[in-house]
């Protein structure tokens, strides 16, 4: 029997993108309202935060041992042993309304962002999905996004999964040298199932979403049946981290939105299946 999920003493405004550090076993995660970005020692619960100048919508681990960091219309290159941050590209066609959302590294070291609308009370559909390579190559791979999120491959990297948390749909597309093809709606999550927010992917090819609504983390097959549901403490959890030595401990971030106790909480649970490292950014 796992035991109960657990709140760690760590609050966020908007907590966002945890992304497990396997070579210093440390969870990296931001807080897309501060903004900052954060480090947090699970063994000491020793949390570094380094504050940002613009909203930051989520980051990726380099090969070389730095950073990438999407902050609003830009990614950045950060060093974490100095503090430096250098430009590393701007994309130019981002509506000023718009801000850098869910990213993450696929399988082939190629950076993927969606965009949204930062204003909630219209949310309008000018939100697109990017990969950006090493070399500084931008393509775009869908438009017409509200929020772009649930960034997530299986484990032979052949599977990408993503989701629109307004539009509330999880779509599963065939990847291949960053190209996609096939794409097919596998589920529409209503406010009560948990509208998808983060994701990630298990070695079995399940697909864990935070149902942002619904205070659970529901785990999707690749065809879309709903395989599993677990209950969090904590109302609004906006992704979920594979982390740990056998890549079966869970770390979800959350939003301070509803009153509650946990509101902002960052959790850890214990799940009977592993998760899929997320790869480096080839730079």
């Amino acid at each position: 029997m796992l035991p109960d999920p657990e709140v760690l003493p760590v609050r966020t405004q908007l907590g966002e993108s945890p992304l497990w550090d396997a070579a210093a076993s440390a969870l990296w995660f931001i807080d897309i309202r501060a903004p900052a970005l954060h480090r947090l020692d699970p063994r000491t619960q020793k949390l570094d935060s380094w504050p940002m100048p613009e909203p930051i919508g989520s980051l990726g681990l380099c090969r070389n041992g730095r950073l990438l960091l999407a902050l609003q219309h830009s990614l950045h290159v950060f060093d974490p042993r100095t503090g430096k941050r250098e430009r590393f590209l701007v994309l130019e066609d981002e509506p000023e309304h718009n801000r850098l959302n869910d990213g993450k590294v696929a399988p082939d070291g190629a950076f993927w962002v969606g965009s949204m609308d930062a204003h909630a009370a219209q949310r309008r559909p000018t939100g697109t999905l990017y990969r950006i390579t090493a070399d500084g190559k931008v393509s775009s791979h869908g438009n017409q996004l509200k929020v772009s999120n649930g960034l997530a491959w299986s484990a032979d990297g052949r599977t990408m999964f993503h989701a629109d948390s307004h539009l509330q749909w999880i779509r599963r597309y065939r990847h291949a040298s960053g190209t996609l093809s096939d794409q097919k709606t596998i589920a529409n999550p209503d406010e009560k199932t948990g509208r998808p927010d983060g994701a990630a992917a298990d070695v079995e090819g399940g697909y864990w979403s935070a149902g942002v609504s619904a205070g659970c983390l529901n785990r999707w097959s690749a065809d879309g049946e709903l395989l599993e549901r677990v209950a969090l403490p904590v109302p609004n959890p906006t992704m979920p981290c594979f982390a740990g030595e056998d890549m079966k401990t869970v770390y979800v971030t959350s939003l301070a939105r509803t009153p509650h106790e946990n509101a902002g909480a960052m959790v850890r649970l214990r799940l009977a299946v592993a998760g899929v490292p997320v790869a480096r950014f080839a730079l």
